[in-house]
């Protein structure tokens, strides 16, 4: 029962399962136009089972459903990630931003120990398109009077344990469960004066299908509904 299992990490299957029992209702005149836009933005907002129940408890098609969010490990997420798990390479183990900055994103291998040095400068890691040299990932990060910023796609494990003094890290994103095979990330270190931050964010085109996929469900609704 996905009630028992609040925290577990809803895939995109059960994302749009809800979208379609959403869009069910409000063509059946269950769910006012207004309403049905906030749920199904909330739906395709959502991380996690116990985010999703609430959309559609209300909803006569949930009882009748077979199987409204699935409880299986998404397969093809696994063979996903385990195709960026690069087991046999060293990857990009450090870098450096003395006043001035660095910068890694797009297609990388971050190492399975990363250090990352800013005094006075800032440095940035993208990890949406990266590869990892291992399960596991640790991205040491010394900020003194600078900032490190470090951007993880969804799924990822993160793992917050740096220490900030006259600053700080941001561990907004810790704890999140992490999907099944995919990495995680362990943030430690210092920022003395300056800042670490993560942040979950979806790629421009993954954020632009989804945007598109949200408005052809308003129109289906708008449709059925005339």
């Amino acid at each position: 029962m996905t009630e028992d299992l609040p925290e577990l990490r809803a895939s995109d299957a059960d994302r749009e399962r809800v979208a379609e029992i959403l869009r069910d209702a409000v063509a059946e005149g269950r769910l006012a136009m207004e309403e049905f836009d906030e749920r199904l933005e909330a739906a395709y907002r959502a991380r996690t089972y116990g985010e999703l129940e609430p959309l559609t408890a209300d909803l006569p098609a949930v009882a009748t459903a077979p199987a409204p969010l699935s409880l299986r490990k998404d397969t093809a997420a696994v063979t996903a990630w385990s195709e960026r798990i690069a087991h046999h390479t060293e990857g990009s183990g450090a870098g450096i931003g003395i006043l001035g900055g660095f910068q890694r994103k797009g297609r990388w291998t971050i190492g399975r120990r990363f250090t990352a040095v800013c005094l006075m400068g800032g440095g940035e890691l993208d990890l949406r398109e990266a590869n990892f040299a291992g399960p596991e990932v640790v991205i040491t990060c010394w900020a003194l009077m600078g900032g490190v910023s470090i951007v993880v796609p969804p799924g990822v494990e993160v793992d917050v344990r740096g220490l900030g003094i006259m600053g700080g890290f941001d561990s907004r994103e810790d704890g999140t469960p992490g999907e099944p095979g995919a990495p995680r990330v362990i943030v430690k270190g210092l920022a003395l004066m300056g800042g670490v931050g993560v942040e979950r964010k979806l790629l421009k085109e993954e954020k632009r299908r989804l945007k598109e996929e949200k408005r052809r469900l308003k129109d289906e609704g708008r449709k059925e509904l005339n």
